[in-house]
């Protein structure tokens, strides 16, 4: 009987270990509608909403830690003292130091116009008729946004005809401004601070980007099964509608 007695604890204390090895060190930031803070200081946003569903079907559990600027978030995260990334994209670099779920959402770059002007650009179906039509264009400063964008970039800047921002308030404060006709951004986000803002935009047919995006774990602090619990959960989660539930709520498709 004290051996079996004994035999319990022992596995009791197994699981309490397993429980404790899949708590995952995530930075908060500022990427509203994605993630952010309420006024209470409590984290909020998509990404979070999700990620916590997910988490919790695959028996992990988020502890966020404290904002970091983007490239100290990065270095913390390569040298191990974070686990996990929200909203990556899955690149060959990455892959040497991190393991990817499979795809969670998509993320869609669009652009839009000032909502008085949007039927004006409706014709615009490529960044080649963009160019060729010498339509001005507002742009994020940093980040990828498509190979079309890419290869529109040295033509527009080379005119005069391109702007960049480094925030969304900023970018369309621009386009407000009457900097440039059209402003090109994350569609969730770019909505969302326009709302904030009361700016009244329109999206345009153009797509730019979408693309999958994945939760990003930490090859030296997590393990093969932790991925793979992660990834039984999305699915079952996708299946059961309750991240389509989620995203539902936030305007994405």
């Amino acid at each position: 009987m004290q051996a079996r007695h004994m035999l319990s604890a022992v596995a009791l204390l197994g699981v309490a270990a397993q429980a404790a090895a899949c708590e995952l060190r995530m930075a908060l930031e500022q990427w509203p509608p994605y993630l952010y803070r309420q006024p209470d200081a409590s984290p909020a946003g998509l990404d979070w909403e999700l990620a916590q569903a997910i988490l919790k079907e695959a028996g992990c559990k988020l502890a966020p830690q404290p904002e970091l600027p983007t490239a100290r978030r990065q270095r913390e995260f390569e040298q191990g003292q974070l686990d996990l990334m929200l909203s990556a994209s899955n690149t060959t670099e990455r892959r040497r130091y991190a393991r990817f779920s499979i795809a969670y959402r998509h993320e869609t770059v669009g652009v839009f116009a000032r909502a008085g002007a949007q039927r004006h650009y409706q014709h615009l179906s490529s960044f080649d008729v963009l160019v060729r039509d010498k339509v001005s264009l507002l742009a994020p400063k940093v980040g990828w946004y498509g190979a079309a964008y890419a290869r529109a970039q040295p033509a527009l800047a080379a005119s005069g005809r391109l702007s960049t921002f480094i925030s969304f308030e900023q970018g369309l404060r621009m386009l407000d401004a009457g900097r440039a006709d059209l402003i090109l951004g994350d569609t969730l986000a770019l909505r969302h601070q326009a709302k904030q803002q009361g700016t009244a935009i329109g999206a345009l047919p153009l797509v730019v980007l979408r693309a999958p995006v994945h939760l990003m774990l930490n090859k030296s602090t997590t393990t093969q099964a932790d991925l793979d619990h992660i990834n039984a959960a999305i699915t079952r989660l996708e299946q059961q509608g309750v991240l389509g539930a989620i995203r539902s709520r936030y305007g994405e498709p």
